[in-house]
């Protein structure tokens, strides 16, 4: 059995991967707040965890002003859909092995 990712297995950085992840590959994004609402985080701890997986390089954050309003928008990046993806699969590993 292969090790899981360790940026990712937090449980906060794993739901917000699992939220972006359901979005188009290339095309989705997601804004600050509506991710907010989905995972039940702060500002200040989704800030926190989304600098952890920009530097991990598995998101990309876009800030742009609509309407003279701030706006920030998190997508999954191709780096973090393989890595989200090798993480399912060893999840789902170990959800096989305890079964047998």
């Amino acid at each position: 059995m292969s090790g899981g990712d360790e940026i990712i297995h937090q449980a906060l950085r794993l739901k917000i991967m699992a939220a972006l992840n359901a979005l188009a590959p290339g095309r989705g994004a997601i804004e600050f707040t509506r991710l907010k609402a989905l995972v039940g985080a702060t500002d200040g701890n989704l800030g926190a965890h989304l600098d952890t997986l920009e530097k991990a390089g598995y998101v990309l954050i876009e800030k742009r002003f609509e309407n003279r309003r701030p706006q920030t928008r998190v997508r999954m990046s191709p780096a973090g859909r393989r890595a989200f993806a090798g993480h399912v699969a060893y999840l789902r590993e170990i959800l096989d092995s305890s079964r047998a």
